[in-house]
């Protein structure tokens, strides 16, 4: 069975595709590699394409006719969003609807979404349930909750269902050491502390340390991306059983300090990460924690890395293979 993945050269696309591979689908991968740092799927097709442009997802649609759909394409930078919001409405927004019409068209009536906990906004409550209200505080954070309603009027007027995964911190790398994270410009915490323990970066900033919390950083929910793409499979297995549409948080449910992560790398690269002290983000809850129940109680699904230091660890090996993968690349002139 082919299943297309939109976004597939991205961090959690990429590991979707393999899931996907292993558990018996074939990944018909589409990405237009503007933010990607994969050129080539080992688990699939690769096509070069954009969400954004209609006739070219006609045509993958027609030379591969999958029966389901991934959809992981998006600008996710949420300080980005706040300085080019047209930017992410029109990929974020104004693509998913493009594509969502495509596969109306040919027939395609199963979804799954990759969603975000940034639609919450700041936590009323925490651990934070699907039924949290829901308060975008960002572009990026709307863009998200803009095409879930539109997926629910899609499925009203088509039939297309869907399932939902909001998820919170992706984190780490293919424990095979296959694939991991590789954004330009880096921003997530984990790479970026590596990153200055190996002395690539001269130091790392801490955004905020007067929060209320143990050490007075911010807590996050770091859920590995090998669970996230395996969820994503089971997801496509609920729908393919005949279940009705469905929202779902992701994550272990258990919150790290930024502080806590950096003890990480450091006790996993056994050198010391530099630290500077900067203030709050505009917009950074000082906890942001999934209740993860329902995902467990619907998919069976249940995230197998859960320690912190065992996720830090996947993308220490990850970051120390990348650089053997740029240091054997051959130059250009």
């Amino acid at each position: 069975m082919r299943v297309l993945v939109t976004g597939a050269a991205g961090y959690v696309g990429s590991h979707a595709c393999k899931s996907l591979a292993q558990a018996g689908f074939e990944p018909i991968g589409l990405d237009n590699l503007e933010r990607s740092g994969i050129e080539n799927l080992p688990w699939g097709p690769l096509e070069v394409a954009d969400i954004c442009d209609r006739p070219s997802l006609d045509e993958v649609l027609r030379k591969y006719r999958p029966q389901a759909a991934m959809h992981f394409a998006a600008y996710a930078y949420v300080g980005e969003s706040v300085a080019t919001p047209d930017t992410y409405y029109r990929n974020n927004v104004g693509g998913s609807i493009t594509l969502l019409s495509a596969l109306h068209d040919a027939g395609i009536d199963k979804f799954v979404f990759s969603g975000s906990c940034a639609v919450y906004g700041m936590p009323m409550t925490c651990p934070m349930a699907e039924s949290h209200p829901q308060a975008p505080i960002s572009p990026y954070g709307a863009s998200k909750q803009m095409v879930e309603r539109i997926l629910l009027d899609c499925e009203a007027a088509f039939g297309i269902r869907h399932v939902v995964l909001r998820y919170f911190n992706a984190a780490g790398a293919d424990p095979d050491g296959d694939i991991g994270e590789c954004h330009d410009p880096e921003t997530h915490v984990i790479p970026l502390a590596i990153q200055t323990a190996l002395g690539q970066l001269p130091v790392f900033e801490v955004f905020g340390t007067d929060y209320a919390t143990p050490d007075g950083t911010a807590i996050r929910d770091y859920v590995h991306v090998s669970d996230l793409a395996s969820a994503h499979v089971r997801s496509l297995q609920y729908l393919l059983e005949g279940h009705a549409s469905i929202t779902l948080n992701l994550g272990t449910g258990r919150g790290h300090s930024v502080l806590e992560v950096v003890k990480a790398v450091e006790t996993t690269t056994q050198r010391k990460v530099n630290l500077r002290k900067a203030p709050r983000r505009p917009g950074d809850p000082p906890i942001l924690v999934a209740d993860p129940s329902r995902a467990g109680a619907v998919l069976d699904w249940r995230p197998t890395i859960t320690d912190i230091t065992g996720i830090v660890q996947t993308a220490v090996n990850w970051e120390l293979k990348k650089r053997e993968i740029l240091a054997a690349a051959p130059v250009h002139p």
